[in-house]
């Protein structure tokens, strides 16, 4: 299973739509506290839309807490400061667990975690010199539709789709 993981996220319609991407791809969405809102904010409810009864959503009280719950699944530390690219890794292991975890959108993830754990960033390649970061939702995106890819999109398939709303 792929999963989502926000450190400290503060603004909630970036949480929202993540949520929103979580669930249509099947991915489980994890928030380390603190979080800069409630999750019960107008604007985080706005942007997930009614889809926040699928959210399959875990909170973390810290750091540490979560890192003591992955045991020995892959992680990898999405920021713009690692060396190599979300695109060169290997995701086509759908039978693995990945976690993705993405920095506060003002300070992203802290500088002393990403110094013990270089081998394990992965950045979305950006021109540094006019833009500081994208947008956290759409790097969530970004990153999580490339593992998709890698792994055939499965169970995201049309005809699956299409069988599961015949059902209902």
């Amino acid at each position: 299973m792929n999963h989502i993981v926000l450190f400290e996220p503060s603004m909630p319609a970036n949480t929202g739509n993540i949520a929103r991407t979580a669930t249509a791809i099947n991915a489980r969405l994890h928030l380390i506290k603190p979080l800069g809102f409630d999750l019960d904010d107008k604007k985080v409810v706005r942007a997930g839309l009614d889809y926040w009864k699928n959210v399959d959503i875990t909170l973390h009280e810290n750091l540490p807490a979560f890192l003591s719950t992955i045991n020995n699944a892959q992680l990898f530390l999405v920021s713009k400061y690692a060396e190599k690219s979300y695109d060169q890794i290997d995701y086509s292991d759908s039978s693995q667990d990945r976690y993705f975890l993405f920095g506060n959108e003002a300070y992203g993830l802290p500088e002393i975690f990403m110094r013990r754990n270089p081998e394990k960033a992965i950045r979305i390649p950006q021109n540094d010199q006019h833009v500081r970061s994208l947008n956290l939702s759409n790097s969530v995106a970004i990153v999580l539709y490339e593992v998709l890819r890698q792994q055939n999109f499965i169970g995201l398939e049309r005809e699956h789709l299409y069988e599961q709303d015949k059902l209902k």
